[in-house]
């Protein structure tokens, strides 16, 4: 592996750098796709099922995360062993399989099981999308790809709410999860065609039990790594519990109907925008000084719009609160891709088994933290306002746990 730029179309046969980069965050957006393109159809499908509480219809998003974070325990092993394109394709399968079960969903618990496998599906396009980019970059230079992969990521959620809501407009909500299997299957079928086989020989891991439990003692033994994890578990908490509880406030507290997913694309393309941005400064400045500084003005950004939420008049004005949520989400998107690239430097020649575990404490862990947000919900913005600032202050911590105390520091002593 190499971490010039220049060798990714040798490690790619025939495709692009443009090309992997645009493969790799179609593939993770699927991800995206499966939560945000449903938001707006979620009171319908509770209207539908018979769901009287209007918190329980956040399960639909919170059994999809956690079957997505499960299963990523197991996709890391089998990809270090049996390659990156095989259990890709398993898993879209799964995923396509399970979205149209849903057309004949009779009640609302098959309904959270089929969730539950649809993200057991999805996994793999986490896992394995992560280890494939590890395969070709390291360093800075993964995190500069995975910022740029980011970028093209959220344009899912600026579209996906839309097209939910019109999807709606001329059909039943089953025909959103027909969509998402539609998609699938076009980016699956790209991606067999085009997507050579990156795991390198010398990388491949037998699938044994002693060897697995190895790779996770590999990477749970990690401090920078470990540390970095569970700070953007905790981070991934806030925008889990915003998810979660999204359709509550811009339709419940602020009114805005079908205009909810203009509200919701708003703040993905400030994401986006800071996706771009990371990808041209990483390179200058590295990882560990535009993730810090991102971390401590989330914090600052999150304590002034808590004082405001508490102090100021009920509900906040509209403009107000966007205003500060696109701010919020804007160092977001600076902390994600930064903190994922530091968390998997380290554990490049595990790199299948460290995106696995990695990713179920991020995901799990941090689907677990979004369900108490978003169950806290009480009519109020308060909750979710709080849960961005608490959850700052928890990442800042373990991040000062895994750098020693020392912010902006780039280092190369062991770990």
């Amino acid at each position: 592996m190499s971490d010039s730029l220049q060798s990714a179309p040798k490690a790619l046969g025939a495709m692009g750098r443009i090309e992997f980069i645009a493969m790799m965050a179609f593939l993770m957006a699927l991800n995206a796709l499966a939560i945000d393109i449903m938001l707006p159809g979620l009171q319908e499908i509770g209207a539908s099922l018979n769901v009287d509480n209007e918190n329980h219809r956040q399960y639909v998003v919170s059994a999809y995360l956690i079957g997505f974070g499960v299963a990523q325990l197991f996709y890391g092993p089998i990809a270090d062993r049996f390659g990156r394109r095989t259990p890709m394709i398993i898993g879209l399968a799964i995923y396509v399989i399970s979205s149209l079960a849903v057309v004949l969903v009779p009640s609302f618990g098959m309904l959270l099981l089929l969730r539950f496998i649809q993200g057991i599906g999805s996994a793999a396009t986490r896992v394995i999308t992560v280890s494939i980019v590890r395969d070709v970059y390291g360093g800075r230079r993964m995190a500069e790809v995975m910022s740029l992969i980011m970028m093209v990521f959220m344009v899912i959620p600026v579209v996906a709410p839309g097209t939910g809501q019109v999807i709606m407009l001329f059909g039943h909500w089953h025909w959103i999860f027909v969509f998402m299997a539609a998609i699938a299957v076009i980016v699956g079928t790209w991606m067999y065609v085009r997507l050579p086989e990156t795991l390198a020989a010398d990388d491949v891991r037998p699938f044994t039990a002693h060897v697995i439990f190895d790779g996770f003692r590999i990477v749970l033994t990690n401090r920078v790594a470990l540390c970095y994890t569970i700070a953007s578990t905790f981070i991934f908490g806030a925008l889990f519990g915003f998810i979660n509880s999204a359709q509550q406030i811009y339709v419940g507290i602020y009114g805005l109907g079908v205009w909810f997913p203009v509200a919701f694309a708003g703040v993905a393309l400030f994401m986006a925008l800071s996706s771009f941005v990371n990808a041209k400064l990483v390179g200058r400045f590295g990882m560990r000084k535009l993730s810090h500084a991102s971390l401590l003005g989330f914090i600052a950004i999150n304590l002034i719009w808590l004082i405001v939420q508490v102090l100021g008049p009920q509900p906040m004005p509209f403009a107000l609160f966007i205003t500060f949520f696109a701010l919020a989400m804007f160092q977001f998107g600076w902390i994600g891709s930064n903190f994922n690239s530091l968390a998997m430097e380290p554990l490049g020649h595990v790199a299948g088994t460290a995106s696995s575990v990695l990713g179920f404490m991020g995901t799990v862990g941090g689907s677990l933290i979004g369900a108490a947000i978003g169950q806290a919900y009480d009519g109020t913005a308060l909750p979710m306002v709080a849960g961005y600032f608490v959850v700052s202050i928890i990442g800042l911590i373990f991040v000062l746990i895994g750098e020693k105390g020392r912010l902006f520091h780039a280092h190369n002593q062991p770990v």
